[in-house]
């Protein structure tokens, strides 16, 4: 492969765990002042839903085999409602940190996937990334379970745990369709499919919200812009795009990244503390990781 479009395909998806891990805290701002998760899920599908179909009007039209669609559609349904609707819940239980940490769990999870369903083989190298990962989780789960900074850090981790899980079965079955067409084509597809389907459950919660609901202020419609332009929009762009040159396993490592820049903002602008376990948890997490993705 073209070593220039490889290159272009690992500046995608460091982009956007960049951008991701800054979404983090604006999402958890977000939650606690201005809207509800399902309202902040609307809002990222509709506004994405414009903009990518509104662009998709200035590029070369082009034709997606049905069965694709489908995938493209199942992939939205599974990769952003699901997960990102389970992000927002978690996101209301526990903390910035405790989430993205959990985050880093992807690569072991792609992993564990990719062995139960396409029958990859699993090393003792792997093996041994598992069980520190695993550790690491554990670590976080017991103190959140004794005595977490979030209103219930237990179930916030395992909201955060369903939604990486979601996440990896997008990556997985999206692979393939995301060589065959562009990012934009598969986007505005995605996020009309989601859009339609978080309607029925959140229309009625909007004039319930203060953003929505007659409480209007700069700084929580500035927050939503940014995570429908850069955190909806800009970077589920990129994830496709990333898909066409790497490996599934590839694009997940780069998830590490969304820990450490969501634990330093939130821990800068006071929505979390630094506690012994948070880096532990993080060493015994990132290194499980990098034994699994290391030959990647």
């Amino acid at each position: 492969m073209d070593s220039n479009k490889t290159l272009q395909g690992h500046a995608a998806i460091l982009t956007a765990n960049v951008i991701f891990g800054l979404g983090v805290p604006v999402t958890k701002f977000l939650l606690d002042e201005w809207v509800t998760p399902m309202t902040y899920m609307a809002t990222r599908c509709f506004g994405a839903a414009l903009i990518f179909w509104v662009v998709s009007l200035f590029l070369p039209k082009e034709k997606v085999e049905r069965r694709d669609l489908l995938v493209i559609m199942a992939g939205g349904l599974l990769g952003f409602v699901i997960s990102q609707t389970l992000t927002a819940w978690a996101l209301q239980f526990t903390t910035p940190v405790y989430y993205s940490l959990i985050a880093t769990l992807t690569p072991i999870a792609t992993m564990l996937m990719a062995a139960v369903f396409l029958g990859e083989k699993i090393t003792r190298e792997k093996s041994l990334g598992v069980a520190l990962a695993i550790a690491g989780a554990a670590l976080m789960v017991f103190v959140g379970w004794q005595a977490g900074a979030g209103s219930n850090d237990l179930l916030g981790i395992i909201l955060a745990l369903l939604s990486v899980l979601t996440w990896v079965v997008y990556l997985l079955i999206t692979r393939k369709v995301s060589q065959k067409y562009t990012a934009v084509t598969q986007m505005k597809w995605v996020f009309l499919v989601s859009a339609i389907a978080v309607l029925p459950f959140s229309w009625h919660e909007f004039p319930q919200t203060a953003l929505y609901g007659g409480q209007f202020g700069w700084d929580g419609a500035g927050a939503m812009l940014f995570i429908v332009v850069f955190a909806t929009v800009l970077g589920y762009f990129m994830i496709p795009f990333a898909l066409q040159f790497l490996k599934a396993t590839t694009v997940s490592i780069y998830t590490n990244i969304q820990p450490v820049v969501a634990s330093l903002v939130a821990i800068a602008i006071g929505q979390d503390l630094l506690t012994w376990d948070k880096p532990v948890a993080a060493v015994l997490v990132l290194l499980g990781a990098w034994l699994v993705t290391r030959k990647e």
